[in-house]
């Protein structure tokens, strides 16, 4: 989800809610306590130099159960980001405390923001010598033009 997609939805909500991957809700006394821009450069395992870019959310929970963020209050801090710090409209990287700090990505299913998992990937695959998963399809399952192909019936091949 990118930065004016959440705005879209708070602008559209009375409270905000979390979800992470196995169901259960952050509590709803979080705070949103960093709202900022994380710049990745590197080089991948095949040498292609590679930037990234994401609007970064850390998520926090204290002892004040009475807290509650208001959908108008993050658009404020998300706004006052992007002004300040010159984000784009970045996708959303959202930290959590975990067993260690968790990323997860967003996503929105019309009531609740859900935190959705991240996986690690190769992204030079054809330098590594990680076979490429090709879609297997039959042969008898292709559709044949007339005039451009060779039916198999008919002698040509």
């Amino acid at each position: 989800m990118k930065l004016s997609e959440i705005k879209k939805h708070l602008n559209n909500i009375k409270t905000i809610a979390f979800q992470l991957p196995n169901g259960k809700l952050v509590p709803s006394h979080f705070h949103v306590t960093e709202v900022g821009k994380i710049s990745k450069h590197f080089i991948d395992c095949g040498g292609t130099e590679r930037k990234e870019d994401v609007a970064n959310f850390q998520l926090w929970q204290a002892d004040d159960y009475d807290h509650r963020l208001h959908p108008e209050k993050l658009v404020h801090i998300i706004e006052l980001s992007e002004k300040v710090l010159g984000i784009e409209d970045l996708e959303i990287e959202v930290e959590y405390q975990g067993n260690t700090i968790e990323k997860y990505g967003l996503d929105f299913n019309g009531s609740i923001f859900q935190l959705t998992s991240k996986h690690t990937d190769c992204l030079a695959k054809d330098n590594c010598g990680i076979p490429v998963n090709k879609t297997k399809i039959r042969l008898s399952d292709l559709n044949i033009e007339s005039g451009s192909s060779c039916n198999p019936n008919s002698g040509c091949c």
